[in-house]
């Protein structure tokens, strides 16, 4: 919506994207869908050692619930030591990723950070994340890549490369 009246926006997953920081520490892309229409959205973590005996998990645009299953299994499969840590999810643009898709990217997002490592820039990352930290594939898996591809995202990292989450974590480490 402008002063003219409404405007088609031609790519809003440029718009999600734009003032990103080339080589962020605790940023990850993902790919989510609203309906049949691929979006890229940027997942922030900041995993910081926390003050109090209780580590915080604060999360906004992405079920809370979800992240601490997902830190659990974090911690049990990819042999993170997040127990002292306060963790911190923000999704960038005010969207509010619902779908097991963005699961990856959170738990990605959170080991860049924890690491302080940062994922490469063009890399776009997608997944359900199994109880058993198994990486599950997601439908519409072509039109996410596609979608990626389009953007300059060269690097696609799913179920399809990674079968279990500490795989992923290891090529993240050696990176």
């Amino acid at each position: 919506m402008t002063e003219k009246g409404m405007q088609e926006v031609k790519n809003p997953s440029e718009q999600f994207l734009e003032g990103r920081k080339e080589n962020a520490i605790g940023s990850a892309i993902t790919v989510t869908m609203e309906g049949t229409r691929p979006f890229l959205v940027e997942v922030q973590a900041l995993v910081s050692k926390s003050p109090f005996g209780y580590p915080k998990r604060t999360s906004n645009g992405f079920d809370l619930n979800r992240l601490q299953i997902l830190i659990a299994v974090l911690e049990k499969y990819g042999k993170l030591n997040l127990q002292n840590q306060d963790v911190f999810i923000n999704v960038v643009g005010g969207i509010k990723l619902s779908e097991p898709a963005a699961d990856f990217a959170v738990l990605l997002a959170i080991t860049s950070s924890f690491l302080k490592k940062p994922i490469p820039f063009s890399t776009a990352i997608f997944g359900e994340v199994g109880l058993s930290g198994e990486l599950r594939k997601v439908s519409h898996s072509e039109k996410r890549k596609k979608e990626s591809e389009k953007l300059g995202f060269d690097k696609i990292v799913s179920a399809k490369q990674y079968k279990e989450i500490s795989a992923a974590l290891n090529t993240l480490q050696n990176h």
